[in-house]
């Protein structure tokens, strides 16, 4: 194989039942088996036997986790093991997102609506620019890499290349930049932009936060520097630099034109099949769509939806598969995290877009060219990755089945290992922890109040809360629902405790805040309902209620009872308190797990002398990488205000004037109304000091 591309930095050697699984997996992929599995229980250390396979078997590597919080922690301990390399982080870019959709039964149409998030969307070029142009690469990356994303061929013909001593005049240079969609500006240079003064360009590159600043000598590039846009320091002289469109969707003008008029002649062919149908309004309405959508193209390049015109602007043929993520990569790996929820969500994306689009072109709103526009199917998916490792605690029967038949593909019969080891199924088993930590001690308990004076599971769960947290321990709560997690977090504020909850309606960036604020004790208890499960490192975590637990579902399954009570399964003192009246099969099942690994967990401890120890683990705001400066600069002097306006409301509790009533309602605030008192009075505040500003004619 060739030389190294990746070296794996960590104070830390394998251990536990590390070594045997990294020499499992290597052997597997040696032996040219496409699909295994890891089974590693929470806590043994996954992540980094992943890593040591990616170092041995060197290739560029995908990593695709399930959410975007999941992925940033990933992207986060590939950072720490990979210093040298090149990880990026790739997910969706909204931070809003409407799909456009008509819903016949109540005649509505609903027109896309969006929200862009710049800084992920500059993520994104850095990680395409990365793949193009280096071999030590990891992507960790959401669902989102099997959408469609642009020609990569395309997108790499058009970059531009400048070097020092090259003959370009200035203005030729601006035209160039404009042709790969950079935008000149005046005001502050940000991703993307660039700004000539004097016999200076001035370029961001729209995957970076520097600029390049490019003098010329009459018609020649004199000097390239690399800039710090805020302090001006020069950070480095540059011989050549690569500038990349600013935009991952590339057509030159040939193709835009022949792609103008394939859309024509498929419009003319859907007016004239509505009109056959006795569909009038639905050929009047595709008609008017489909024109202004083509003179806006004309005119500017772009409409609204342009994205349901990809097959003809990318010069596909009807059901070709979209270039997406995949695309750019050469050979590689893939690690599929978390496997049974992320297995599910890529075969399931292609249906559930195809329903929507599927209705579009039947009442007329798209022409049915834009089902092209679409994500991969599963078997499409399949066949653009090579070598997979499904990385699970619980592993779904597809994991385990397509595992299993690579084995049998790979290693005939008299080559086989033998049946007493996991990996001849293609699953390899990390149960022992390098730390020596067992899975936690799990005890069920009545969810109604009754005999020997048992208040319940909710005062019983405040009473168990309470032990845990005068040790200085997290508590963690699963509820069944988004309003119960809710009202048990104020039910605990009221009873005097630190708590929060964490929900789908939570945005991604809050969400790891929330979860940075728990492990740093800024909140003690957190309650959840399906989010504090797969991935989370919670060290701090050594107690766990489930409530309900006995309400068999999706979240009360066996996968998602194996998953939560994993969550304290990285504290020594990790323990789990089930709450049910009936014992289903669900919770037999996930007791009867808990306690295999258990027995085997103890007995090494036992045979290698081993004590346990709670992990340690650096806390680090993964969310800081998301914001630009202006945005740190701006969520640091709000932080401020937040706190002055906090103390200036504590001196007030108390304050004369304030009637029995007002004292008791202030006093019954939650922690969220007194932020939202304090953002109110902020904003008067700064509307007052806007309004004054006027007046004054002072706009600096």
């Amino acid at each position: 194989m060739s030389k190294n591309i990746f070296k794996l930095k960590s104070s830390y050697k394998p251990a536990g039942d590390q070594p045997k699984a990294i020499s499992e997996l290597m052997n597997g992929l040696k032996k040219g088996m496409k699909k295994q599995t890891l089974l590693g229980a929470t806590g043994t250390g996954k992540t980094f036997t992943i890593a040591n396979v990616i170092e041995a078997w060197n290739k560029p590597t995908l990593v695709i986790a399930h959410n975007k919080t999941l992925a940033a922690q990933l992207a986060q301990e590939f950072r720490e093991f990979f210093p040298d390399a090149a990880v990026h982080y790739f997910v969706s870019y909204y931070d809003y997102y409407q799909p456009e959709a008509y819903m016949p039964i109540t005649d509505t149409y609903i027109e896309k609506d969006a929200q862009i998030n710049k800084e992920i969307d500059r993520l994104r070029h850095a990680t395409t620019e990365a793949l193009l142009t280096r071999r030590d690469v990891i992507i960790v990356a959401s669902v989102s890499c099997i959408y469609g994303l642009g020609s990569p061929k395309e997108y790499e013909k058009v970059n531009l290349k400048l070097e020092d001593g090259m003959k370009i005049s200035r203005l030729s240079l601006i035209k160039k930049l404009i042709e790969i969609h950079f935008t000149r500006t005046n005001a502050d240079i940000t991703p993307g932009t660039f700004r000539s003064i004097g016999s200076k360009v001035e370029i961001m590159p729209v995957s970076e936060t520097f600029v390049y600043q490019v003098e010329f000598e009459g018609n020649n590039i004199s000097r390239i520097a690399k800039v710090d846009p805020i302090s001006s320091k020069v950070l480095k002289e540059e011989q050549t630099v690569f500038l990349f469109p600013t935009k991952h969707f590339i057509t030159d003008k040939d193709q835009l034109n022949a792609a103008i008029k394939n859309i024509k002649k498929e419009l003319v062919l859907q007016i004239k099949k509505f009109e056959k149908e006795g569909k009038l309004l639905e050929a009047e309405r595709i008609k008017r769509r489909t024109n202004y959508d083509l003179a806006m193209i004309k005119e500017i390049g772009y409409c609204n939806g342009i994205e349901n015109y990809s097959r003809h602007l990318s010069g596909k043929g009807a059901g070709d598969p979209p270039d997406t993520l995949l695309s750019y990569f050469p050979d590689f790996l893939t690690i599929i995290d978390e496997s049974h929820v992320t297995l599910p969500q890529l075969s399931g994306m292609y249906a559930g877009d195809a329903s929507r689009k599927n209705t579009l072109v039947e009442f007329g709103f798209r022409l049915p060219s834009a089902r092209d526009n679409r994500p991969l199917k599963y078997n499409e998916f399949e066949e653009r990755i090579n070598e997979v490792i499904y990385v699970s605690a619980t592993p779904g029967k597809r994991e385990i089945e397509e595992s299993k038949k690579s084995y049998e593909q790979t290693c005939p019969v008299g080559n086989r290992i033998s049946e007493k080891s996991a990996v001849s199924y293609g699953v390899v088993e990390q149960i022992i922890r390098p730390t020596g930590l067992i899975d936690p001690e799990v005890v069920v308990k009545p969810v109604s109040a009754g005999g020997n004076d048992y208040p319940g599971q909710i005062e019983d769960f405040i009473q168990e809360t309470e032990k845990v947290i005068k040790r200085g321990d997290r508590v963690i709560a699963t509820t069944l629902t988004k309003k119960m997690a809710e009202d048990l977090s104020v039910y605990l504020k009221e009873k005097g405790f630190r708590a929060g909850y964490l929900h789908s309606e939570i945005k991604t960036i809050e969400r790891i805040q929330v979860l940075t604020s728990f492990r740093k004790g800024e909140i003690d208890v957190l309650v959840g309902v399906n989010l504090l499960r797969e991935g989370l490192d919670l060290p701090e975590v050594s107690l766990i209620g489930i409530l309900d637990a006995d309400k068999e579902g999706f979240l009360r399954s066996e996968t998602s009872l194996i998953q939560t009570i994993g969550r304290a399964a990285r504290n020594v003192l990790g323990r789990v308190v089930l709450y049910a009246d009936i014992m289903t099969g669900s919770l037999e099942n996930a007791l009867n797990e808990t306690n295999r690994r258990r027995e085997i967990q103890i007995a090494y401890n036992k045979k290698h002398g081993i004590t346990p120890k709670t992990i340690k683990k650096n806390i680090k705001d993964i969310t800081e990488e998301l914001e630009s400066k202006h945005e740190k600069s701006v969520n640091a002097e709000l932080g401020i205000d937040l706190e002055i306006f906090k103390r200036t409301l504590k001196k007030e509790k108390g304050k004369k004037g304030r009637t029995e009533r007002e004292e008791i309602e202030f006093s019954r605030l939650s922690d969220e109304e007194i932020n939202d008192l304090i953002y109110e009075k902020i904003i008067k505040m700064k509307e007052k000091d806007m309004t004054k500003a006027v007046k004054e004619l002072d706009f600096e």
